[in-house]
């Protein structure tokens, strides 16, 4: 018995290992599939918020309406979809001759990362509006991010610019957080509105790394790295760290945050940037009274305002994704769940 249970171990271990290195693969090959590949296969897919909207209500109306009721509004929205085809006619006229049409919201979303991954797709999703928009259109983002690399969301705040540069009026929706780099993205906006207790803010610089030099000296392993040029290294993870290179590791990081005010400054003036930028955040009121937001509004709320007089088109860039690419991405979610089932008793202990 206790031999089948060795068998039985040594199979299991053997599986976690292949499993392990698969996935890593998969990663390997996904990333080098996104680097070579990244804008080429894909495509822009637009549709219409405001039927979505429509199909919601109709929804809950054929459950709390009687019959009769739901009859009667059937031929009104008979009549209305008639309309509505008359005026989409019209209105396509009207764009031929030159003419202005019924305005539209087009509605981006960025769920940004460490890397800001997405800002490919947010580059082909603005390429995609320019040409379309007219002078009574309006573009919102569904921004959450909290933050990550300078060159990263520094190139997404440049997408951003664009719809700005065009004169296309820009409000970016913060939900749940836009603090770090995503507020460098959403400080472009000529609107910024906020959920409640959504986190903005944290207008700071953080860089961290280890170093192994002393657990190295002492198993007398020796590290070397040779660079042309004072300052084309700094701080190192293997090799001695010294006071000169620390402090102009110190100095790079003091540069960028007074880069990222003077961004911040430019692009927002009513942000006391002196007071705010000290890497601290602030949630949804308290972001209010510092400037960092202009309304407390939820992005579904801004939708709804804009439902009546509004086309809402969702604008979403799509890319193919290879076979390693799925099997990395499905890995990612099945350690993300994990870890969550494992943190969520402790997590729902220390937050509302």
């Amino acid at each position: 018995m206790d031999f089948i249970l060795d068998i039985a171990e040594f199979l299991l271990q053997a599986i976690i290992l292949l499993a392990v290195f698969l996935v890593a693969f998969a990663g390997v090959m996904a990333l080098s599939q996104r680097k070579r590949g990244a804008g080429e296969d894909g495509s822009v897919e637009a549709r219409s918020l405001n039927e979505r909207f429509e199909v919601h209500e109709e929804a809950v109306r054929a459950v709390i309406e009687d019959p009769l009721e739901s009859k009667a509004r059937g031929k009104e929205q008979k009549k209305a979809r008639k309309a509505k085809r008359k005026a989409i006619k019209q209105s396509l006229k009207a764009e031929k001759d030159g003419e202005s049409s019924r305005p539209r919201v087009f509605v981006l979303d960025f769920d940004g990362d460490m890397q800001a991954s997405q800002v490919d797709q947010l580059r082909e999703e603005v390429s995609a509006i320019l040409p379309v928009a007219g002078e009574a259109d309006k573009v919102l983002l569904r921004l959450e991010s909290g933050g990550g690399v300078v060159h990263g969301y520094g190139l997404a705040a440049s997408q951003l610019m664009r719809l700005k540069d065009a004169g296309i009026p820009l409000t970016v929706s913060v939900d749940k957080v836009a603090a770090s780099g995503g507020y460098m993205m959403a400080c472009v906006g000529d609107e910024i509105i906020a959920a409640p207790f959504a986190i903005l803010g944290s207008i700071g610089v953080v860089a961290q790394l280890p170093n192994f030099h002393r657990l190295l000296k002492k198993n007398d392993i020796d590290f070397e790295m040779h660079t042309a040029g004072e300052y084309k290294r700094t701080l190192t993870v293997f090799g001695e760290n010294t006071d000169k290179a620390r402090e102009k590791f110190q100095a790079d990081i003091d540069d960028i945050h007074v880069l990222f005010k003077d961004f911040v400054s430019s692009n927002r003036p009513v942000v006391p940037i002196e007071e705010v930028g000290t890497g601290e955040f602030w949630f949804g009121q308290r972001a209010l009274e510092k400037n960092l937001a202009d309304r407390l509004c939820t992005s579904d709320s801004f939708l709804i305002e804009h439902l009546e007089g509004h086309d809402l088109i969702e604008v979403r860039y799509r890319s193919k994704r290879s076979w390693q690419e799925k099997l990395s991405v499905a890995a990612e979610m099945a350690v993300e769940r994990g870890v969550r089932r494992l943190l969520k008793s402790e997590r729902d202990q220390q937050f509302l």
